[in-house]
């Protein structure tokens, strides 16, 4: 029986602007199995799993489970529980962590502050190496455990910072992935593959191969940020910002921004991907929406010469997240 992800690759269905969008991640490990809606099936307790669902919802904090790859011990009561919190927004995104007793503890979170990009010095800033999420919850879909799983465990076993996270969206494209702090997910990706995108992260620079997009901002924006990307060889992770998405399903302008001052104007159209396929295995073929970009059009050049040549030369050095 063909999977939803074999159809999707089959069919060469285009990745860009399909991430999950969270401008902040708030990220929980709870080791076990994991249900279909992890944070009220595993052994995560249910009521605080949906107060925590409560807490978050409207406030632009997107929460999800995650553990370390390999075999699971059917614990119920683990001594800690590392928890990440992350922003993702260009030029302000940070990682804060911390090892909790009780994830009941998290429920009293600014949730509304986070989502803005405050952290108001909660925990301690993150400053090891870049953190790679894999999709691997076979509740939710088989192909995210049969893909995602040896993937997580393979990337672990070369030193990666690698977690298994619960649900991302987007099951037809596994094995699917994000990296923080930047916030871009990934997917039909390879070990070789992500480890491009590690050592570049590490450069602050951004691979634009299989990226579905940074999960700061909506799909039609997503797409209309890498499509500048790839129009301009632009690599700055922090380089580009979308400061305006105007108009409605199916049709959007989005304007993206260069911190040396270029901008460009984005028109966006949902399509429809066809023939139809399934979005997840088990379920009823589909058409599900695509985004595609059908213009890209400069607003300003009135900036110095230097600047279009092309992009910046990536900055060396150690990986250090801002705070």
């Amino acid at each position: 029986m063909s999977t939803c992800a074999t159809a999707s690759r089959q069919l060469a269905e285009p990745l860009a602007g399909t991430a999950a969008t969270a401008r902040t991640w708030l990220l929980v490990e709870q080791p076990g199995p994991w249900g279909a809606d992890a944070l009220t099936a595993s052994h995560l307790d249910p009521g605080v799993g949906r107060a925590l669902d409560a807490a978050a919802e409207g406030t632009g904090v997107r929460i999800a489970l995650i553990r370390r790859p390999g075999r699971h011990a059917d614990c119920h009561q683990p001594g800690t529980h590392r928890v990440f919190a992350a922003h993702t927004a260009p030029g302000r995104s940070w990682i804060r962590t911390a090892a909790i007793a009780d994830p009941a503890e998290l429920t009293g979170l600014d949730f509304p502050a986070l989502g803005a990009g405050e952290h108001g010095g909660l925990w301690e800033a993150y400053d090891g190496d870049p953190l790679v999420f894999v999709c691997t919850n076979g509740k939710r879909d088989r192909c995210c455990a049969l893909l995602g799983r040896p993937l997580a465990a393979e990337l672990a076993a070369s030193g990666a910072e690698a977690w298994e996270v619960t649900h991302i969206g987007g099951h037809r494209f596994s094995p699917t992935l994000f990296v923080l702090p930047y916030g871009y997910a990934y997917g039909r990706v390879t070990a070789h593959g992500v480890k491009d995108v590690l050592e570049a992260v590490r450069d602050r620079r951004i691979v634009t191969g299989d990226c579905r997009g940074r999960s700061a901002w909506e799909r039609p924006a997503q797409a209309a940020e890498l499509a500048v990307r790839e129009l301009t060889g632009e690599e700055d992770a922090d380089a580009l910002d979308v400061t305006r998405t105007e108009g409605a399903a199916p049709h959007w302008t989005v304007t993206v921004a260069h911190t040396d001052g270029r901008t460009w104007q984005v028109a966006v159209e949902q399509g429809a991907a066809e023939p139809a396929r399934p979005e997840s295995c088990g379920r009823a073929p589909a058409t599900p929406a695509r985004m595609d970009v059908i213009s890209v059009t400069p607003l300003r050049t009135d900036v110095p010469a230097e600047a279009l040549i092309g992009p910046r030369p990536s900055r060396p050095g150690a990986f250090s997240p801002p705070s």
